[in-house]
């Protein structure tokens, strides 16, 4: 058994299949679900893992260059936002609705049990060399 890193193996197993571009939604437990992704389902109870303690999780793991959320963040959820921001600099912002049409193209969907609107950030895949 792994000692450190993401010890879930669904997610651990798809993550090492991600390749350069390849798109990951990190989405609340209230985000529709596309057809066609591999889906990772963390959601144990509303909260839990929060969907910062999973980004944070992803982020140590994956090389990331560049990250997509929904404008309605900055309003409708203001401490997600301030997450954003802090750790995806160059973030795009573009309307819920898009944001969920992009999903569909996603590789890996991993969903939280975040009961907050708009916790939702689609990840694009870099290389690490």
């Amino acid at each position: 058994m792994k000692k450190a890193g993401i010890l879930n193996r669904h997610l651990s197993g798809a993550l090492a299949e991600l390749g350069h571009g390849d798109g990951v939604l990190v989405c609340d437990a209230g985000m529709p679900v596309p057809d066609g992704p591999r889906v990772v389902d963390l959601a144990f109870r509303a909260g839990v893992p929060s969907f910062a303690e999973v980004l944070d999780g992803l982020l140590a793991e994956l090389v990331v260059e560049g990250a997509t959320a929904a404008t309605e963040v900055r309003e409708a959820n203001a401490e997600c936002a301030t997450l954003l921001d802090l750790r995806l600099p160059a973030l795009a912002l573009v309307p819920h609705e898009r944001l969920k049409e992009l999903s569909a193209g996603a590789r890996l969907i991993v969903r939280t049990g975040e009961a907050r609107p708009y916790a939702n950030v689609l990840l694009r895949c870099g290389v690490f060399f």
